[in-house]
C-alpha cells in the first residue's frame, strides 16, 4: 500500500471518528395547523421542510457501519401547539421482505421497527421512547439506563404505509406525552432507531458507541421547538367491570366501577392515583410446589404497580406485591378450635403515587397505599359457634424516593419505605442511600449503598446492609469488584423481600465480547465469574463458585449459551434446617446447562435447554431439559409450546421436627410443567391471547435423617411421619382486547383454573391430570371498558 493510501485511510478513519463522536443537530419547523395522520405524509408543509435527519449508521451488530443506500432513512420534524410531528421514510430495495408480524400493544414480534427517543430537558437521564412497527403496532417505554419500562402508555398517534420503495411511518406525539421545560427555546435530546428484521440490524440517526455502556447521552439534538406551553396534564379513567364465577359449591355475580386519574402536577411531576381499584383480569401467578425455606416470590402484574415505578425500584427496597398480599399474622387457636376461613390476600383500598424530576435532575417519587382491615375466622368444635380474629389491621404503606443525577451519567439517591399497621402490630421503617458514580467517559463505575432497617414488634430490633462495587464498564474487557456486609437483624421484608442475612462477600466478575461480527459471530461474550459468602457468626463459607458462561449469536442468528459452575468447597446451608443457628452441610458440586435459540425470525423456530448438576454425595444428581417450538402461521397467527422438566434424585431438604431435632429427608422430586401460548390479531388494534399452564410436581421421601450439630446427618429410622408430596395447578386464560380509541380498552377473559395438593405421590400424569380437573376447578368470565378522557379534549370540544 503506498503512503498516499495509508494517509487516505488514516483521514478517512480520523474524519468518521470526528463525525460520530460529535452530536448530530436536527431543527424542527413550525406549523400553524394539524397534520393529518395517515402514513402518507402528503402535505404541503412535510414537503417545504428541507430539514433531514438521514445518514444512518448501525448500531448492532456491526457498530459504526454506514447504513447502505438502499435502505436510506430519512427523518422530518414539525412542531404546532399542540403536538410534534414525525415522518420517516425508510428505504427498502426488497419490500416484499419487510417483516410485520401483528402483535398487541407494546409486544415487539417479527417486525421491522421504527422509534424517536426524546429526552425533553436534554439530561442525559431519561428518555420517552416511541415505537412503531412495520404492521402499525404502538410500543412506547420509559427508559434509563438502569432499563425500559414498557408498562408505562402514553396516548399518541402513528400509521404506517407499505410502498414500492419500502414503508413509511407518520406520528403525531401530544406535548402532554412528553416531559420538557418552559424555556421559550426547547433543546431537546433526540434518537432515531430503525430496525431491518430479516438482517437483525439496528440503525441510529447519531451514532451510539457500543464501546460506551451509556446510551442515553449519545443522542443528538433537536432544536428549534420555540414558544411553546406544556399542556394541562389530567386524565380521567374511569372503568366499568363485570364478573361471573362459579367453582363446585357457588356462583357469584359482581360489578365494580372505579376511576384512575393522572395529573400533571407541574412540567415535571405527576400524581397517579386509583379509586376502587380493581385488579380482576392481571395475568395469574405461577404457584409452584415450595419446598424451600423462603417464600414464591410473584411477578407484579398490577397495571398501577408497574407503571412508572423506575424511580421507586432504586436501592431494591420495594416489593410492591407486599401491599395487598397475604396477611401479616396468623390467629392462636385453642385445642378444640380450627381456622374454617384464612384470607389468602389483603383488599387494597386505595393508593396513590407522584413521581417525576427537576430540571436539575432531582428525582422524587411518593407512592403511599392503604389496605383494610381482615379477619380470619376461628370455628369452635366444642360450641359449635365461631369468631373473628383480626389477622391484618389497618395498614399504611409508605415509599419516598429523592434521586439527584448529575453530569449526565451519576446519582446519589435516598430511599425510605415504611409500614405502620393499626393497633399492636407489627410496624416497620427502612431507609438506604444509594450512589452510582460514572466518569465522564463513561468508563468506570463506582456504586453501592448502605441501607438501615427498624423493626417495631413484640421485640425491637435493627440491622443494616451495605455494599461496594467498582466497575470498567467500557471497552472489549470489563470487570467488577464486589464487597458486601449484611447484619443478623437486617429485615426490610415488610415493604421489601429480602432472603439472606449475616453474611459478608466477595464477588467478582472479567468478561470479554466482541465489538464488531466476526465470520463466525455477530456477537460473542465470554464471562467469569468468583463468589464467596461467609456467614457472620460462625465464618462457615455458606457459597463459594467459579461460573464461566458463554453468549453468542450467530451470523444465521442463532443463539447460543453454555454455562458451568464449580462449586470445589463444602459449604454450610443456614436457612433449610429452619432453626436459628442451625446449618445443613452442602456438597461439593458442579451444574451447568446449554441453551440454543434457533432464528426468532423463522415461521417456525425452536430452543432447548438440557441443564444438569451433580454432587459430590453417593447417587445425588439432577438433570433437566427445557423445549419451546413456536410456528408463526402468519403475520396474525401464532403459537408456542413449551415443556420444562426437571428431575431430582437424592436431594436433600428440610422434613419436619422430631422433638427438638431436625429432620431432613434424602428425596426424588420432579417438576413438570407445561405453557401453551396462542395468539390471533384481527387488526393491529384487536387481539386474541391464550394462556395455558399446567405444572405438575412431586416430592417422594426416601430416606429421614436427624440434623447434628455439625451440620452432618445421621440415619433416623423412628421418624415415620409422612412429608411427601404431590402437587398440581392447572390455569386457563382466553382473552379478548380492543383498544377502541386511544388509551381506551374493552376487555373480555374467559378464566379457569385449579389447584389440587396430596401426601400421596403420583407418578402417572394423566392421573394427575384427572385429579385437577376433578378438584374444584373454578371459572370466571369478566369484561371490562376503561375510557381514557383528556382534559385537554374535552376543553377543546367545549
Amino acid at each position: 500500500m503506498t503512503k498516499i493510501n495509508h494517509l487516505l485511510l488514516l483521514f478517512f478513519t480520523f474524519f468518521c471518528t470526528i463525525t460520530y463522536c460529535q452530536k448530530k443537530t436536527l431543527l424542527a419547523k413550525a406549523i400553524s395547523n394539524n397534520i393529518t395522520i395517515d402514513g402518507r405524509i402528503n402535505e404541503t408543509e412535510w414537503e417545504n421542510n428541507s430539514e433531514i435527519a438521514t445518514d444512518f449508521i448501525m448500531f448492532e451488530p456491526d457498530n459504526g457501519r454506514p447504513i447502505s443506500a438502499e435502505k436510506r432513512t430519512d427523518v422530518k420534524v414539525l412542531y404546532n401547539d399542540d403536538a410534534i410531528y414525525i415522518s420517516a421514510i425508510m428505504y427498502d430495495n426488497e419490500p416484499k421482505k419487510i417483516q410485520r408480524e401483528i402483535t398487541r400493544r407494546d409486544v415487539f414480534g417479527v417486525s421491522d421497527h421504527f422509534s424517536v427517543n426524546i429526552n425533553g430537558f436534554n439530561d442525559g437521564q431519561q428518555d420517552y421512547r416511541f415505537y412503531v412497527s412495520a404492521a402499525g403496532v404502538q410500543m412506547d417505554c420509559i427508559a434509563t439506563e438502569d432499563g425500559e419500562d414498557y408498562s408505562w402508555d402514553a396516548i399518541w398517534d402513528s400509521e404506517v404505509t407499505i410502498t414500492d420503495f419500502g414503508w413509511v411511518v407518520e406520528m403525531k406525539i401530544p406535548y402532554a406525552a412528553l416531559r420538557f421545560s418552559k424555556s421559550q427555546s426547547q433543546t431537546w435530546g433526540v434518537n432515531f432507531m430503525r430496525e431491518i428484521k430479516r438482517d437483525v440490524q439496528k440503525y441510529t440517526w447519531n451514532y451510539v458507541d457500543n464501546k460506551i455502556g451509556a446510551v442515553i447521552t449519545q443522542a443528538g439534538i433537536l432544536k428549534g421547538i420555540e414558544n411553546i406551553k406544556p399542556p394541562t396534564r389530567l386524565f380521567f379513567i374511569p372503568y366499568v367491570s363485570g364478573y361471573y364465577q362459579e367453582d363446585d359449591f357457588e356462583s357469584d355475580r359482581t360489578f365494580k366501577a372505579g376511576l384512575d386519574i393522572k395529573y400533571g402536577i407541574n412540567d415535571s411531576f405527576t400524581l397517579d392515583a386509583i379509586l376502587i381499584p380493581d385488579f380482576g383480569q392481571t395475568k395469574f401467578d405461577n404457584a409452584i410446589l415450595n419446598l424451600e425455606p423462603f417464600e414464591q416470590r410473584f411477578d407484579e402484574n398490577r397495571p398501577f404497580f408497574t407503571e412508572g415505578t423506575n424511580l421507586f425500584n432504586i436501592g431494591n427496597i420495594f416489593y410492591s406485591r407486599r401491599i395487598g398480599g397475604p396477611p401479616s399474622s396468623v390467629p392462636n387457636v385453642d385445642s378444640n378450635e380450627e381456622i374454617s376461613n384464612y384470607p389468602s390476600s389483603v383488599d387494597l383500598i386505595n393508593a396513590v403515587k407522584i413521581s417525576g424530576r427537576t430540571e436539575n435532575g432531582l428525582g422524587i417519587g411518593f407512592l403511599n397505599a392503604v389496605t383494610e382491615k381482615t379477619f380470619a375466622t376461628i370455628a369452635n368444635s366444642s360450641t359449635d359457634t365461631s369468631r373473628k380474629e383480626v389477622i391484618e389491621p389497618l395498614a399504611n404503606y409508605n415509599v419516598l424516593v429523592l434521586d439527584q443525577r448529575f453530569r449526565q451519567n451519576s446519582s446519589v439517591s435516598f430511599v425510605n419505605t415504611n409500614v405502620s399497621r393499626n393497633g399492636s402490630f407489627r410496624d416497620a421503617n427502612v431507609s438506604a442511600l444509594v450512589f452510582d458514580l460514572s466518569t465522564k467517559a463513561n468508563t468506570y463505575n463506582l456504586y453501592g449503598d448502605f441501607k438501615y432497617s427498624t423493626i417495631n414488634d413484640v421485640q425491637d430490633y435493627n440491622g443494616y446492609k451495605t455494599s461496594i462495587n467498582f466497575a470498567k464498564t467500557s471497552g472489549k474487557y470489563r470487570y467488577t469488584l464486589t464487597g458486601r456486609y449484611t447484619s443478623e437483624n437486617y429485615d426490610d421484608n415488610d415493604l421489601g423481600i429480602n432472603f439472606f442475612t449475616n453474611f459478608y462477600n466477595f464477588y467478582s466478575n472479567v468478561s470479554y465480547r466482541i465489538l464488531k461480527p466476526t465470520s463466525v459471530f455477530n456477537t460473542f461474550r465470554f464471562f467469569n465469574e468468583f463468589s464467596v459468602l461467609y456467614d457472620n457468626t460462625t465464618n462457615k463459607l455458606q457459597e463459594g463458585y467459579y461460573k464461566a458462561t458463554i453468549k453468542a449469536t450467530s451470523k444465521r442468528n442463532h443463539y447460543f449459551e453454555l454455562a458451568l459452575n464449580f462449586k470445589p468447597f463444602e459449604s454450610f446451608d443456614f436457612y433449610d434446617p429452619r432453626v436459628y443457628g442451625r446449618f445443613l452441610q452442602v456438597p461439593r458440586s458442579v451444574d451447568g446447562y446449554l441453551g440454543v435459540e434457533f432464528n426468532r425470525n423463522n415461521a417456525f423456530t425452536f430452543d432447548f435447554t438440557p441443564s444438569f448438576a451433580k454432587f459430590d454425595q453417593e447417587g445425588r444428581a439432577n438433570y433437566g431439559i427445557a423445549i419451546g417450538p413456536k410456528y408463526r402461521v402468519n403475520d396474525r397467527f401464532s403459537i408456542m409450546y413449551i415443556l420444562d422438566y426437571l428431575h431430582k434424585t437424592n436431594d436433600i431438604g428440610f422434613a419436619g421436627f422430631q422433638n427438638s431435632d431436625v429432620i431432613i429427608g434424602r428425596r426424588d422430586r420432579a417438576i413438570f410443567q407445561n405453557d401453551l401460548v396462542g395468539k390471533y390479531a384481527i387488526n393491529n388494534k384487536m387481539t386474541l391471547n391464550l394462556t395455558a399452564r399446567y405444572y405438575w410436581s412431586y416430592s417422594d421421601v426416601k430416606e429421614y435423617y436427624t440434623l447434628e450439630n455439625n451440620g452432618q446427618l445421621t440415619t433416623n429410622p423412628s421418624y415415620n411421619l409422612n412429608k411427601n408430596r404431590n402437587f398440581n395447578s392447572w390455569n386457563f386464560d382466553l382473552a379478548y382486547s380492543w383498544w377502541f380509541a386511544p388509551g381506551s380498552e374493552m376487555s373480555v377473559l374467559y378464566r379457569n383454573y385449579s389447584q389440587e395438593g396430596t401426601s400421596q405421590v403420583e407418578r402417572n400424569i394423566k392421573t394427575n391430570l384427572k385429579n385437577v380437573f376433578d378438584a374444584n376447578l373454578t371459572n370466571i368470565i369478566s369484561v371490562r371498558f376503561r375510557y381514557y378522557l383528556d382534559y385537554n379534549m374535552v376543553k377543546n370540544k367545549f
